[in-house]
């Protein structure tokens, strides 16, 4: 992978050059700033970098400002990011993962933590060069003539990262920035799902772009319908949408179920084919996940999306038996 280091102090880079060196099968670029690494970015043009480390305390500067533009490069939209940095305050934490960042990775740090994680970030890469392709090989060939590519090449329960909504991340991070919350203390933080019904129908209708866009447009509503709470959200596939808030805030997940879908009967979204589409999502149960350890916290994300796909095959259950029972009347 080619590697572009962000840190104020040279030691530190040198010391970066010294385990990618150890490490192998890496080319790493370092940068004193975040103008000067940006500079770097752009005139070294797209698919120049695979992977950024950057510190957060810089001048000029700091790293989750610096995340937040190269962010605001198309080529660089998914772009793993390490944050490579002193600061374990958990607003730290928070406001580099709601800029951006991928991974997050105290110093002072050992080489084989350092291995480690760019060995996952390695895979991320090729993983998204794969799923990218596949989201936007049929966008803009289908014509009246030609129908439709079905998705099946972009699989049902595959995460997506979302682009160009506030505070969604993608899975990984999320998995990352939960694995954070439980090594410090977890405040206030509540997890909670939306599932969007009938789903596995919507899949198989689609081409991949039409399904990409349907799941980007239900995480467009629901941010917007948490707009004023300190909250993440991930899409983790299956049409699932995870989220962890903050603050303390617990919601009513009744409540914010009827306006989440409130919000989406008001939005017109519509497939290929000027078909407008159906979509209603619902809600599992909301879990605190104070004092609990990682492996307990990562239980209780996956409960509360459990939970969600299970309200919502209790819905399809309901609409159903309702169906039957009207049609023997």
């Amino acid at each position: 992978m080619k590697i572009l280091a962000v840190d104020d102090d040279p030691i530190i880079l040198e010391l970066l050059e010294q385990f990618v060196d150890a490490i192998g099968e890496h080319e790493l670029t370092t940068a004193l700033s975040g103008p000067l690494a940006l500079d770097l970015v752009r005139g070294a043009g797209a698919g120049a970098f695979d992977c950024f480390l950057f510190d957060i305390q810089m001048p000029e500067m700091d790293g989750i400002r610096l995340t937040q533009e190269i962010r605001d490069m198309t080529h660089h939209a998914d772009t793993p990011i390490l944050m490579l940095t002193a600061m374990s305050d958990k607003r730290y934490v928070d406001a580099a993962f709601a800029a951006g960042a991928t991974d997050y990775v105290t110093k002072p740090f050992e080489v084989s933590e350092l291995r480690a994680r760019l060995g996952l970030v390695e895979g991320l890469v090729q993983a998204r060069r794969s799923r990218t392709r596949k989201i936007f090989a049929t966008n803009g060939l289908n014509t009246p003539a030609q129908p439709a590519a079905p998705a099946d090449a972009l699989e049902l329960h595959e995460p997506i990262s979302i682009y160009d909504v506030e505070n969604v991340i993608e899975y990984v991070a999320m998995e990352n920035y939960i694995a954070q919350l439980s090594r410090g203390a977890l405040f206030g933080s509540t997890t909670f799902a939306f599932n969007i019904r009938q789903i596995d129908a919507h899949h198989r209708a689609m081409s991949t772009f039409e399904f990409y866009s349907l799941v980007s447009d239900v995480a467009e509503v629901i941010s917007d319908t948490l707009t004023g709470n300190q909250f993440l959200m991930s899409y983790a596939g299956g049409g699932t949408f995870v989220c962890v808030t903050e603050s303390g805030w617990r919601p009513n997940m009744g409540t914010l179920t009827d306006a989440v879908n409130l919000s989406l009967s008001r939005t017109e979204l519509f497939d290929n084919t000027g078909q407008q589409l159906y979509v209603r999502v619902s809600a599992g149960e909301a879990i605190r996940l104070i004092w609990k350890p990682e492996n307990s916290v990562m239980e209780a994300v996956s409960a509360a999306h459990a939970s969600a796909e299970a309200a919502s095959a209790a819905h399809e259950r309901a609409q159903n038996d309702f169906w039957l029972v009207e049609q023997r009347a």
